[in-house]
């Protein structure tokens, strides 16, 4: 049996093992199992019950995890959207004033619209159509972004009134944490210790408890909070997606997950290795089953799904298989019984992995051809505006409006495809969309 699982992920042809894979998909679910507790506690301010956003955002997120893992057979974790979900409780419910059941079925129709751009390959056509040297950027800007949010969450970057962000207080204890645990990170992947990043992890999280920093939990194992409330509830509510206020909402719903998720997937399969000659394998199936969880996810009662860029941190401790995702849903269906030992998991303790994942990512940088000014602008366009922006959908836009024009400039407007052209107007709409919003 297990040299038929082997077999089926293509450990050999891959180069890698249960071991290396269980340790990739524990990193994983360690680098984003926050998502449990910060989307409940994001659209618990939408009026939703909190305990039932927990327990259908586990749900969700096993589902699409096995989904990618054994289907697309990617290395690549979904749950809950970050950004996104805000949008739901922030600007929709409270901004617009709609109820959040209302928003939740605003959510299951831009999903089923999802499914249908999917089913028709255009999202996979936009992907094969999106030049190389894009693709490195963004892979490069999503490593920037989620070492920005290393930063941020470890306390060692804050906002600043005088120079818009900072260094962050020294005084802090917390913030040592994550100084520690990013120079013990850093000492073990320069010596090639196997399994670094979650070697550091480990560390930092018994240095936490050793001195009072992380609180242990109470508790090991608790009951899993019911569905009642929102179960089937965007099915039910369907009816009143009918002014045009909430089909922006949808739209919205849509263009933001379309392009995080798929910006998210080209640098994720770009730092697997997985890309072959501008073209991503089964990149078909990936794309159905991020659109599929998307459903699944607005019907248990949750915001969109989408690939989660944690994925990197498993990714970089060899992750090159579906197997890592399927340990991934495995430890989230765990993870929604254990949910007091799952305190122990803080932003300083994930800090340093998204610190050194993103130093990773951003060799991909090397791949871009910068002496091209009319290739450079754009790219750099894309790497600086994620983090900059905090939204990879964002960054995106930046840079597919400016390539078009700089090609053309360049009298090099012939080698643009249609489906880029069509792009930037595409996204000079949704930066649009978002602004009205």
């Amino acid at each position: 049996m297990g040299q038929k699982i082997a077999s089926y992920f293509q450990f050999d042809e891959l180069g890698t093992s249960y071991k290396k894979e269980f340790l990739a998909g524990l990193t994983t679910f360690i680098s984003m199992v926050y998502i449990l507790f910060v989307n409940p506690n994001v659209l618990g301010v939408s009026g939703m019950d909190k305990g039932a956003v927990f327990t259908a955002t586990a749900l969700a997120s096993a589902f699409g995890c096995f989904l990618m893992g054994i289907v697309a057979k990617y290395p690549i974790a979904i749950s809950a959207s970050l950004g996104i979900n805000a949008f739901f409780s922030y600007t929709v419910v409270l901004g617009m004033k709609i109820p959040w059941q209302t928003a939740l079925a605003g959510v299951f129709v831009a999903s089923i619209l999802f499914m249908i751009l999917t089913a028709f390959k255009i999202r996979e056509m936009v992907v094969d159509a999106i030049p190389r040297d894009l693709k490195m950027a963004i892979s490069a800007g999503i490593g920037l972004f989620i070492a920005f949010i290393g930063l941020s969450d470890g306390g060692l970057v804050t906002a600043n009134k005088s120079t818009i962000v900072g260094l962050g207080s020294l005084h802090v204890g917390s913030t040592w944490l994550t100084i520690i645990g990013l120079i013990i990170t850093i000492i073990l992947m320069s010596a090639k210790v196997p399994g670094a990043i979650f070697i550091g992890m480990v560390i930092n999280v018994i240095i936490g408890l050793a001195t009072g920093l992380i609180h242990a939990p109470t508790q090991w194992v608790s009951g899993v909070p019911s569905l009642h409330s929102t179960f089937g509830v965007a099915l039910m509510n369907v009816g009143h997606i009918n002014t045009l206020q909430l089909a922006v909402v949808v739209l919205t719903f849509l263009l933001v997950t379309f392009f995080d998720t798929t910006g998210t997937l080209v640098g994720l399969t770009e730092q697997a290795g997985i890309v072959k000659d501008n073209k991503i394998p089964r990149i078909g199936r990936a794309l159905a089953a991020d659109s599929t969880t998307m459903v699944v996810g607005s019907l248990l009662g949750t915001s969109p799904m989408g690939a989660f860029v944690e994925s990197s941190a498993g990714i970089a401790v060899g992750g090159r298989s579906g197997f890592t995702a399927v340990v991934v849903g495995i430890f989230f269906l765990l993870g929604s019984f254990f949910s007091p030992l799952l305190t122990v998991i803080t932003s300083q303790v994930t800090a340093p992995a998204l610190i050194i994942v993103g130093t990773l990512m951003a060799q991909s940088l090397k791949n871009i051809h910068w002496e091209k000014f009319e290739v450079a602008a754009p790219a750099f366009l894309i790497l600086v505006g994620m983090p900059l922006t905090y939204s990879i959908s964002d960054g995106i836009a930046l840079g597919f409006i400016t390539y078009p024009l700089s090609m053309i400039a360049a009298k090099r407007g012939k080698e643009v495809s249609p489906i880029m052209y069509g792009l930037a107007v595409v996204f000079v709409i949704f930066l649009w969309i978002l602004q009205a919003g």
